[in-house]
C-alpha cells in the first residue's frame, strides 16, 4: 500500500517528496535541557541517558559540517551518494539563543548533501522567535520538529519527570500548525503503570492533534539512568516481544493512514542496555510487525475513525 508496506513509513514519504531514498544523520548541536540545567530540574526525564537520548549522534566537540561528514562516512558503503536529513537529536535542540540556532541550522542546511532538518525539542522550548525562524527556514527547506510527548496521562508524566503539562503540548502544537511547521510526536510504549487502554488513548490523542508523524518507542532501561534506579527498587514488568509486536499492530490499525510512521521501536546500545534484551534485535521486531499485519490482512488505518 505504501511502497509494498502495510503502514505509511518515513522512507515512503521521503521518496515521494524527493524522488529518491533519503537517510537521516544524527547530530549533536551542543545543547542542554531545562530539565537538566536547573531551570526545571537537574535530572532530566527518568529514561534519558547522559547523552540526552542521542546515543548515535555525532561528536559535539566537532563542527556541524564535520559531524555530517563523519556520519556520512558511517553509511558510505550502503549510501555513497544522495541526500540526507540533518537530525538534531539529543537534548533540547531549540533551547539556545536565536543567534546560535540560526547559525547551526544554516550550517547544516549549507552542506551539499543535506536536504532538510529534523529538530528534536520540548513543547515548552519553542518561543515565538524560534517559531518565526523555523517558519523562515521552512519556506525554502524541508524542516520538521519532533516533540517528546511520551504519554497523555499526567500521573505517568509526573513519574517520568517530563516537566511540562499536556496543556503546554497542546499550545505548542497549535502554534506549529498556525505556522504550517510539520511536527512528529513521540510516544513510549510500556511505561510503568500504563495499561494497553492508556497507551491506545495516547495514540488517539495524537490522531486528533494533526501530527504529521509519529514515533513509537519501546521503553528500554539504560544503565545509570534514573529509570534504572527506579527499576531496582520498584520492579515492574518489561514488555515481552510478542506482546509488543501485537500492540504496535493494534496501534497501526487505529492510526490515521495519512500520518507518517517514523519509528516503531526504540534503540539501545548493547553495552548500556539493561532490558528488554530482545530489543537489540531490531530487525526481528520490524519483520514481526510486517508478518502479523500480513497474517491479519491488516494495515495502517484499518480501524481509524475521526474522533
Amino acid at each position: 500500500m505504501w511502497d509494498n508496506k502495510r503502514f505509511h513509513t518515513l522512507n515512503y514519504e521521503l521518496k515521494k517528496k524527493f524522488g529518491e531514498k533519503i537517510y537521516k544523520v544524527s547530530l549533536d548541536g551542543g545543547f542542554t535541557c531545562p530539565n537538566r540545567d536547573g531551570t526545571l530540574g537537574n535530572k532530566g526525564c527518568i529514561f534519558c541517558s547522559d547523552k540526552g537520548s542521542g546515543e548515535f549522534a555525532g561528536d559535539r566537540r566537532k563542527s556541524i559540517g564535520d559531524q555530517i561528514d563523519d556520519q556520512l562516512k558511517l553509511i558510505e558503503k550502503k549510501f555513497p551518494k544522495g541526500k540526507v536529513i540533518a537530525y538534531f537529536q539529543n537534548f533540547t535542540n531549540t533551547y539556545a539563543s536565536i543567534e546560535k540556532l540560526r547559525k547551526i541550522y544554516t550550517e547544516a542546511l549549507s552542506h551539499p548533501r543535506v536536504s532538510g532538518l529534523a529538530i528534536a525539542t520540548r513543547p515548552d522550548c519553542i518561543p515565538e522567535e524560534v517559531l518565526d525562524l523555523l517558519e523562515e527556514l521552512g519556506k525554502e527547506n524541508f524542516i520538521w520538529i519532533e516533540l517528546g510527548l511520551q504519554t497523555i496521562h499526567e500521573k505517568t508524566s509526573e513519574l517520568i519527570n517530563r516537566g511540562y503539562s499536556l496543556e503546554q503540548f497542546i499550545i505548542s502544537v497549535e502554534n506549529l500548525l498556525e505556522k504550517k511547521i510539520p511536527f512528529v510526536t513521540h510516544l513510549i510504549l510500556g511505561l510503568p503503570g500504563e495499561s494497553k487502554t492508556d497507551i491506545l488513548n495516547s495514540v488517539r490523542f495524537v490522531n486528533k492533534s494533526k501530527s504529521w508523524g509519529i514515533k513509537l518507542h519501546l521503553l528500554h532501561i539504560i544503565k545509570e539512568t534514573p529509570l534504572h534506579e527506579y527499576y531496582k527498587t520498584n520492579s515492574f514488568p518489561l514488555m515481552e516481544k510478542e506482546n509488543y509486536i501485537e500492540l504496535v499492530v493494534e496501534i497501526l490499525e487505529i492510526l490515521n493512514p495519512e500520518m507518517t510512521v517514523h519509528r516503531i521501536t526504540g534503540d539501545g546500545t548493547r553495552d548500556t542496555l539493561i532490558g528488554p534484551l530482545w530489543s537489540l534485535d531490531k530487525r526481528s521486531i520490524l519483520n514481526g510487525v510486517d508478518k502479523l499485519l500480513k497474517e491479519k490482512n491488516s494495515y495502517q488505518g484499518k480501524f481509524y475513525t475521526e474522533y
